[in-house]
């Protein structure tokens, strides 16, 4: 498409027009801010009052008495007589009309940014300054103009602040051509300040932001801490409470029929069933522990058993250690509480073999019998040349973690240094879980 680069971004020139345009007619500024703090260098007024009251209406109350204090003072400088121009008299009602539209724009630029400086551009072009003084520009009018440039360049996106100096600009060299030059160094400092301060602006607004979103993550992770800690003292207490009683249900209903010499078939089929229903009961509330114990509630993702354990192993050779595995027993069919359960502790054991013995050797087992799952691993000191890594400060729940997902499913866990310097750590699983007491 003509006017475009081959990014489609627009191309300058129609970059260029567009600002122009959005400066003489479509254009508009940020909106005001509705709780402007004090400048720094004015804070002072707060001894005297006036910096007690809001920044805005100070503003724009200074900007109304300044426009009302130079529109009288343009009109009794229009009303005396001029020595470089003699015989030259204006109207009352004109000096008046003249006054107020150089100096109305004082009183508009905070509020409406843009159509002051618009008001200021037209009664500066037409405004006939140089037939009644030796300057083509009415003081007044020129302070106006001066002003409204550098609020534009604050309050203006950069392509509507350009359309506007480019305007300025060649209104300056059309209106007199002596005084350009000058009136150009101006008008250019007045747009760079404030343009410059805009930017200034932009990254306060930025780091302000920033710093309340870190207060709102800072919020919400305080608030889902709260939530986990309030599911972990609820897991603890109904691990406390329903497991024990659950557990001395199981257990009476299987003692009582060797309390009595003869008991009923049915009532032997009766309290089976108490007891298989009672374990049950059991192996759920474990299952409502491990929501109640995750952050999120719940796992949604696939989780990992023994069957990655290759994995897991491939991850610690290539970390530097050399590991030996010993595998027996149907490991494929372990239930899921038990082979997630597996994982986790041999992972966490390898992972303290790598940070506390790099370069090491491993022996890993995973052996099924009898019901029982029995998980070891053993490593020996660090290898030549490798520096243990030290334990960031705050950590070292490894083995508290372990302990605890193995005394879940009524299982426990072991681990001591050896003979040779290194560590050792055994867990053994029942396949089927029974109930801790």
């Amino acid at each position: 498409m003509a006017g475009q680069n081959d990014d489609g971004a627009p191309s300058a020139p129609n970059s260029l027009l567009w600002g122009v345009l959005a400066a003489a007619v479509t254009g508009r500024a940020d909106p005001v801010p509705q709780d402007r703090p004090w400048p720094t260098l004015l804070r002072w007024t707060r001894f005297v009052g006036i910096g007690r009251l809001p920044y805005g209406l100070v503003v724009n109350v200074a900007g109304i008495g300044l426009a009302i204090a130079l529109a009288a003072g343009t009109n009794s400088l229009l009303a005396t007589p001029q020595p470089a121009r003699p015989g030259v008299h204006v109207d009352a009602l004109v000096r008046l009309l003249a006054s107020i539209a150089v100096t109305l724009p004082l009183a508009l630029r905070d509020r409406h940014p843009l159509g002051a400086w618009r008001l200021s551009f037209v009664a500066m072009a037409v405004i006939p300054a140089g037939q009644w003084l030796t300057v083509p520009y009415l003081p007044a009018g020129t302070f106006a103009a001066i002003v409204c440039l550098y609020t534009v360049a604050v309050r203006c996106a950069r392509d509507i602040t350009i359309g506007v100096g480019l305007l300025s600009l060649a209104g300056v060299w059309v209106k007199d051509a002596q005084t350009a030059g000058g009136a150009t160094v101006v008008l250019l400092l007045a747009l760079v300040v404030g343009y410059a301060v805009r930017l200034r602006n932009t990254s306060r607004t930025q780091l302000a932001e920033q710093r309340r979103e870190l207060v709102e993550q800072e919020k919400r992770h305080q608030a889902a801490e709260a939530v986990l800690t309030e599911r972990q003292r609820i897991a603890r207490e109904l691990h406390d409470v329903v497991a024990h009683h659950m557990s001395m249900i199981a257990i009476q209903a299987e003692a009582a029929p060797y309390k009595v010499e003869s008991v009923p078939d049915e009532t032997r089929r009766d309290l089976s069933e108490i007891r298989a229903t009672a374990l049950d009961a059991l192996t759920e509330m474990r299952r409502i522990l491990g929501v109640l114990r995750s952050e999120d509630g719940a796992e949604t993702a696939p989780q990992p058993s023994l069957e990655r354990l290759d994995e897991l192993v491939a991850h610690a050779r290539g970390a530097g250690l050399t590991v030996s595995t010993r595998l027996s027993g149907d490991l494929a069919g372990l239930p899921p509480g038990v082979g997630l359960t597996a994982y986790r502790i041999l992972q966490e054991a390898l992972s303290n073999a790598m940070r506390h013995a790099p370069g090491s050797r491993v022996a890993v087992a995973a052996v099924r019998e009898d019901g029982i799952l029995r998980l070891g691993v053993v490593n020996g000191p660090p290898g030549g040349g490798h520096v243990p890594t030290p334990s960031p400060e705050g950590t070292g729940h490894g083995l508290m973690g372990m302990r605890e997902r193995a005394a879940m499913l009524g299982g426990e866990v072991s681990a001591r240094t050896t003979v040779d310097g290194g560590f050792a750590v055994n867990a053994t699983l029942p396949v089927k879980a029974r109930a801790a007491t």
